[in-house]
């Protein structure tokens, strides 16, 4: 990304918006959304076997695995506002298990680009389902969109629910069961 470009472009929107980039609260804004926009679009810059690295480990476990409440923070790609909330990733291992923390890191991931949530939790579960050779791998998300919320509907107590199955947790009902009573998902499921 060329940071210097996004600044000058920022500079023409606050003006084409009605500001004044020069006065003192303003004068080093377009530089600083640059550097924002570079850290929250990082993700077109990495590919998930780069975050993955060597942190696939072999291993006996045939369990379900979980990581609840995963904090994931991205960006609409319909007005460029800000959706978060939690991210809940479930696989079945068969002999290899990844690094905890790369799961964190598969969502950050992909949620730092332009995104829709259908999108995203499609891209995380399948991310996970390749990288470890998965039974099977369930993803739920559920976030909130000031896109909804500051605009639009203008709905505040609003939150999309999005989920993912694939292997064993979209063939096997017992499964996914297990996966969202685990997550704390199940009531009704």
């Amino acid at each position: 990304m060329n940071e210097q470009r996004v600044a000058e472009l920022i500079r023409e929107l606050l003006v084409e918006i009605g500001e004044d980039p020069d006065r003192e609260g303003l004068v080093r804004t377009p530089l600083r959304v640059a550097r924002a926009y570079a850290h929250l679009t990082s993700g077109y810059r990495t590919t998930a076997d780069e975050v993955i690295g060597g942190a696939v480990f072999a291993s006996e476990a045939n369990n379900m695995i979980i990581a609840r409440d995963i904090e994931v923070y991205s960006l609409c790609e319909h007005h460029m506002l800000p959706f978060f909330g939690r991210c809940h990733i479930g696989y079945i291992a068969r002999e290899r298990v990844l690094g905890v923390s790369k799961l964190a890191r598969l969502v950050d991931s992909f949620a730092r680009r332009l995104q829709i949530q259908e999108r995203l939790t499609a891209q995380i579960a399948r991310a996970v389902m390749d990288s470890v050779n998965a039974e099977g791998v369930g993803v739920v998300m559920e976030c909130r969109h000031l896109c909804m919320m500051m605009r639009g509907v203008e709905k505040q107590n609003s939150v999309m629910t999005t989920s993912s199955v694939l292997g064993s947790f979209h063939n096997q009902s017992a499964t996914r069961i297990e996966f969202l009573n685990l997550i704390g998902r199940g009531r009704g499921a």
